[in-house]
């Protein structure tokens, strides 16, 4: 890894600065669910057992430049106390200047302290030098712990780090080494899956993975658009007809980088789109006018099973079917199980990431299966896509 940990940075009475994601949902003043403020305790645990002072920076919500009082990073301290149990957690009112210096020399050894919200100062999301520079000028040490926040430029993510000895934070550190292990220098072969409704979204997507890897799965209303391409009728299903040709390319692109593109070759079709609908299994070829696609059938199951079975390498973004509606959700289930087994029994790595993904693991009850889950969203797609990511790039200053 060509970025530094903070195995690599001396901490002992340092006032240490770190980004962290603790942008969690807030219902009537209370966290409602803490997932993000538990994974930031090993760098924040790590930090103070080597003598160095937490100094935490995040955002919440959009405020877009504005000090927005339901969008006070004071509402998530009930929260990040009781994650860091037994600890002093101190709170200032602002990110900068005055009220965040005075908060920072009011530390003793063991505290940890939260700033407000960096998005209330418009200097952040436009990554402004100067709202860097305030940032850079309360601390000796600048961590970042916020991979999902690392596709984007801002004063906290970006700028900061080229001012401050800079590092990976344990999540961030486990995160880089998991997508390495996926896309960077992984075991061969390689298999994606990538689901969702729409082509259009995940062009980038699909182009870069279609050299990367040897196996590519398409499921959800995606598969239905290259069923499309390929002159086949899906009736009532959502397909993006005007990106047939677009697919047809993705098709091509793929023959030619010798990756293998998977389609259903039988699917489960229902005429109403809602939870336990009438519905039965037919080859894709054979989709009815006036019924539509909702999941991926048990012979495309099977396929996915055996190409796993075959691959070293797994990663997943997004699900192949209504995973939301039963019974809709069984190819997702079934083919999430079999990476879990495989990974279970030392003969897969699987990685995954995005909302939409995430949510369909858990409610497969598989993603603590998996070798490592993202749940970082937008960071983790445009790592997919073969982009450069701001927050990561500028540790490697």
């Amino acid at each position: 890894m060509a970025w530094k940990t903070l195995d690599d940075m001396d901490l002992k009475g340092k006032v240490v600065l770190i980004r962290v994601d603790i942008n969690v949902p807030v219902e009537n003043g209370r966290v409602t669910d803490a997932t993000r403020i538990e994974k930031i305790v090993p760098t924040v645990a790590d930090v103070v057992s080597r003598g160095g002072k937490p100094v935490l920076l995040a955002h919440l919500d959009r405020p877009k430049g504005k000090v927005v009082p339901e969008m006070s990073l004071r509402q998530v301290l009930p929260a990040l106390k009781s994650a860091l149990a037994g600890r002093r957690v101190l709170f200032a009112d602002d990110c900068i200047g005055a009220p965040a210096k005075q908060a920072v020399a009011a530390m003793e050894r063991g505290d940890v302290l939260l700033l407000e919200n960096t998005r209330f100062h418009p200097g952040e999301e436009k990554n402004d030098p100067m709202m860097a520079a305030s940032l850079a000028a309360l601390g000796d040490i600048y961590v970042n712990d916020a991979f999902s926040a690392a596709h984007r430029a801002h004063a906290s993510t970006e700028g900061i780090a080229r001012l401050l000895p800079a590092c990976a934070g344990r999540l961030m550190q486990a995160e880089l080494k998991a997508l390495e292990a996926a896309l960077g220098k992984p075991v061969r072969p390689v298999v994606a899956v990538v689901g969702g409704a729409k082509v259009s979204t995940k062009l980038d997507l699909l182009g870069n993975l279609v050299g990367k890897v040897e196996h590519l799965v398409i499921g959800g209303g995606m598969a239905n658009t290259f069923l499309v391409a390929q002159g086949l009728e899906v009736g009532r299903s959502l397909a993006e007809r005007d990106m047939a040709e677009t697919a047809r390319g993705i098709l091509a692109k793929a023959r030619a980088a010798g990756c293998t593109i998977h389609l259903p070759a039988d699917v489960v079709i229902a005429r109403e789109f809602k939870a336990q609908a009438a519905n039965e299994v037919v080859a894709a070829t054979a989709c009815p006018p006036d019924a539509m696609i909702l999941d991926a059938g048990p012979q495309a199951v099977a396929n996915i099973a055996r190409v796993f079975e075959t691959c070293r390498t797994l990663i997943w973004n997004g699900p192949l079917g209504a995973f939301e509606l039963e019974p809709f959700d069984a190819a997702t289930n079934a083919a999430a199980r079999k990476a879990a087994e495989l990974t279970a029994a030392g003969k897969l790595v699987s990685v995954a990431g995005g909302g939409d993904t995430v949510a369909a693991l858990n409610k497969a009850g598989a993603a603590s299966g998996f070798s490592y889950i993202s749940t970082a969203g937008g960071a983790f797609l445009e790592w997919m896509e073969g982009k450069a990511l701001p927050g990561v790039e500028a540790l490697n200053q």
